[in-house]
């Protein structure tokens, strides 16, 4: 079993416990901060462990890297406070199962793209953008031996990650691949930030999406016609792990001719899409989660946005056509980069 590498000194030691204060889902000052992370460390009771919305900004918000989600997770699974509904828990857990049947491996050379679960939307990665590059997880029979499992940190479940990651590893890496760009942030987190903080082996280099695109609209710069659209950016929770890609969101948009529209939920301070809190056990939640996305679309409408930008296809699912009722365009980046060197979207 893997244990979280969590330090206790580092955090007894923080003066300004950002994980929970800077938390847009809970008012919670400096002292009671204090006292709560204290009891979460500890392993007793705390109300963070039963208000946590599973948004991942804590994560983030840790000055030190000091992975104070996963702790909470940790905490939940170990205190049976799960955020979920046992039947959702139950069926989430049985749908992700990656060892039905054997994976179809293939040796593959030089960058490989991951499409993780998301085979559906390979068509969106038919373009000179990504021309040339192996695709992994194609297949949707075999989709889910690519499942980062990393959705059950939503779920308080840690133990089902680190039952399954392990053998999710081997199958990717079975394709001799030494460089895996993630068509997912949760992917890329899994591998680059949950991974290391369980101490969990991954023989394999990931490449965040974004940086990719980025390199790849370099190559193509000359193609590139300037879009000049407004747009605003849906950060998804699994960006949180991976805030040190989030500069590439400014850099394509400048590349391509977009204009970020003024928003007040926007980097640091973005707020989620609602997806797991709509379904989540506390009374309230799913009025709850209808406010969040009201908040999201008005601050996107506030600044003009023409288009609003996802990464995440759960995202897009929950919030996407709230966003097109409002008048405005949602995209993926991908396909927002495609645009950018005349390609069509269909």
């Amino acid at each position: 079993m893997y244990t979280l590498k969590f330090h206790e000194d580092m955090c007894a030691a923080c003066e300004t416990h950002d994980c929970l204060v800077k938390c847009q889902h809970m008012n919670i000052d400096l002292d009671t901060a204090k006292i709560q992370m204290e009891n979460i460390i500890k392993n007793r009771d705390s109300f963070v462990l039963h208000d946590c919305v599973t948004c991942y900004a804590c994560e983030e918000y840790c000055p030190n890297g000091n992975h104070p989600f996963y702790l909470i997770v940790t905490r939940q699974e170990e205190h049976k406070l799960f955020p979920l509904p046992d039947p959702i828990i139950t069926r989430g857990i049985q749908v992700g199962i990656p060892f039905r049947g054997d994976p179809d491996i293939t040796e593959m050379s030089g960058p490989v793209l991951n499409m993780g679960v998301f085979s559906s939307l390979t068509r969106r990665v038919k373009s000179r953008l990504f021309e040339g590059l192996p695709i992994m997880s194609e297949d949707p029979r075999k989709m889910f031996h690519y499942f980062c499992q990393l959705m059950y940190l939503h779920y308080g479940k840690t133990s089902v990650i680190n039952d399954r990651l392990e053998k999710t590893i081997q199958t990717i890496a079975a394709h001799k691949a030494t460089e895996i760009i993630h068509f997912h942030d949760e992917c890329y987190g899994t591998y680059t930030s949950y991974a290391s903080a369980f101490g969990i082996d991954v023989p394999f280099k990931s490449i965040h999406l974004f940086e990719y695109l980025y390199n790849r609209l370099l190559e193509l710069k000359d193609e590139i016609k300037p879009l000049n659209y407004t747009v605003a950016y849906q950060r998804p929770c699994s960006s949180r792990l991976s805030s040190d890609k989030h500069a590439y969101v400014s850099k394509i948009f400048d590349l391509i001719g977009v204009t970020e529209g003024k928003r007040k939920y926007v980097d640091e301070n973005a707020m989620c899409c609602g997806s797991t809190i709509f379904s989540q056990k506390k009374e309230g939640s799913r009025k709850y989660c209808d406010n969040i996305q009201k908040l999201n679309i008005d601050d996107m409408k506030n600044a003009n946005a023409q288009i609003c930008v996802f990464n995440c296809p759960a995202c897009m699912e929950t919030i996407g056509k709230a966003v097109g009722k409002a008048g405005i365009m949602p995209l993926f980046m991908s396909d927002l980069c495609r645009l950018a060197i005349g390609e069509k979207i269909k």
